[in-house]
């Protein structure tokens, strides 16, 4: 049985309105001026505290007022204006159909995770298999998140199974645990110059080329 792995912000949702306001709101709480979104956008990839120590440095050592102010918040308005990227529902549900194991690999914080998919009606989709910030000791590029989260799903990863993310975290850590990396480049997440990919996407639905399509 194969299996696919997705990251959250900028591939399964579009979660930047929300991310970028709840930053917003901790500047102005530490009486700071907002930064724009595209700012904000830079940072997001590698858990919420280095998202908040780098899109507010001049609080930088205040990590854990930082982080308290920035969860109180969010934790009331992730859901404010999150959505599903085009074809994600359906590209979860055909892949599903096949009979392929689906799971999450993310780096946003595991609070905010669970309540984006039950918001989204998405939780089937994976069940247990959720591996999110907060639930493992390392964070992507690292193989760890990826391999706790087959291993939730009662699976053990081979060369077949798939990675998929709008960061150049995602596309290492498919490398990284030997497995096809995709790039979604609607995303908001950024490559660096040496990344590489197996399959890069320009709407979830393109992973059924590669998946699906491409194993009859």
């Amino acid at each position: 049985m194969n299996a696919a792995f997705f990251d959250v912000d900028g591939t399964l949702v579009d979660s930047m309105a929300d991310i970028a306001a709840t930053v917003n709101h901790t500047r102005r709480q530490f009486g700071l001026c907002e930064i724009p979104v595209s700012e904000v956008a830079k940072h997001v990839g590698l858990g919420a505290r280095h998202l908040l120590v780098h899109s507010i440095p001049e609080m930088a050592e205040e990590g854990d007022r930082l982080w308290d102010a920035f969860r109180s918040h969010y934790a009331e308005h992730s859901l404010d204006n999150v959505a599903p990227y085009p074809g994600v529902i359906e590209t979860l549900e055909t892949l599903k159909s096949k009979g392929w194991l689906l799971g999450i690999n993310t780096a946003k914080p595991n609070f905010a995770v669970k309540a984006i998919l039950e918001h989204l009606g998405m939780t089937d989709f994976f069940g247990d298999a959720v591996i999110a910030g907060g639930d493992c000791p390392e964070m992507k590029p690292s193989p760890l998140p990826l391999k706790m989260c087959a291993e939730k799903a009662g699976h053990k990863l081979t060369p077949c199974d798939w990675m998929v993310g709008d960061n150049w975290t995602d596309v290492e850590c498919a490398k990284n645990a030997g497995v096809k990396g995709a790039f979604c480049a609607f995303g908001f997440g950024v490559l660096k110059e040496t990344s590489t990919y197996d399959a890069r996407l320009d709407c979830m639905t393109d992973l059924l080329k590669f998946t699906v399509d491409g194993a009859k």
